[in-house]
């Protein structure tokens, strides 16, 4: 347990309940046997994620969408596999939001133009070596949002691996308009990651889920959680500013951004 509880540290201390929990669940899912490779400080991989990608291509929100966006982790590869193959236009982040720019584009007419396979493409390291680098403000509005989660509850709470990088996504899509009314956010996870609704306290910068697919079903979770309107700043952990290197000039932007508008509301 000790190389467990090293490797789980990097993110921890922000919230001690969620620590636990994440820990929990990641042992959880070794102990039945149905992680595949490490889960321990990661959005876990599972037995059976390619049937939970299934299952939310059931979804008419998913058979409607035209542009999807999903988290780069290995469970979700079914996901974006599905989603090159269904047609739809993709965004998918550098990992933990790196480099430069904080997202690629995967067109699949494009790919299938250069004769690079779905396969490769949907893989994280496919997906930044072929994909066309994107800013957040050059993004199209998108229809179907996928983020990865360590535990979820049927409400619709959920927590990641700790760093934070979806609720700061999402805010910032929001913040740009890049989320419609329409549009679902949505996760897919191993049924030992569905917890009680009291283990995950949602606070105000957390965006809640709307679906969740498991191998086993499909939950609608009506949240109760109101979605955030944009980025919470405060919230925004030092070493997201110190490790994200475009995040303090989009930092600007937005909040030069938002003053206008509200000076425009003014007059």
């Amino acid at each position: 347990m000790g190389y467990h509880h090293e490797d789980s540290a990097r993110w921890s201390g922000r919230h001690e309940g969620k620590d636990q929990l994440r820990d929990e669940t990641w042992q959880a899912l070794e102990d039945g046997g149905v992680n595949v490779g490490p889960v321990w400080s990661r959005i876990p991989n599972f037995v059976g994620a390619d049937m939970a990608a299934m299952r939310l291509a059931s979804l008419p929100a998913w058979k409607q969408a035209k542009v999807v966006k999903c988290n780069p982790d290995p469970p979700q590869i079914p996901v974006r596999l599905r989603a090159l193959y269904d047609g739809k236009l993709l965004y998918t982040p550098v990992p933990e939001l790196v480099k430069g720019f904080p997202f690629v584009l995967l067109d699949p007419a494009v790919l299938k133009k250069d004769d690079i396979s779905f396969e490769l493409a949907a893989t994280s390291q496919g997906a930044v070596a072929y994909g066309q680098p994107v800013h957040f403000e050059d993004m199209l509005p998108m229809d179907f949002l996928v983020v990865g989660c360590v535990a979820i509850t049927t409400q619709g709470g959920r927590t990641g691996k700790g760093g934070g990088f979806a609720d700061l996504e999402l805010g910032i899509f929001r913040e740009l308009g890049k989320v419609p009314a329409h549009a679902v956010v949505v996760s897919t996870v191993h049924e030992l990651q569905v917890v009680p609704d009291e283990r995950i306290a949602m606070l105000a910068h957390d965006s809640p889920l709307d679906f969740v697919a498991t191998p086993e079903r499909l939950i609608e979770t009506n949240s109760p959680f109101p979605c955030p309107a944009g980025v919470a700043w405060d919230m925004v952990q030092d070493d997201q500013i110190r490790d994200i290197p475009f995040l303090l000039e989009l930092k600007d932007r937005l909040i030069r951004r938002r003053s206008q508008t509200n000076a425009n509301l003014s007059h």
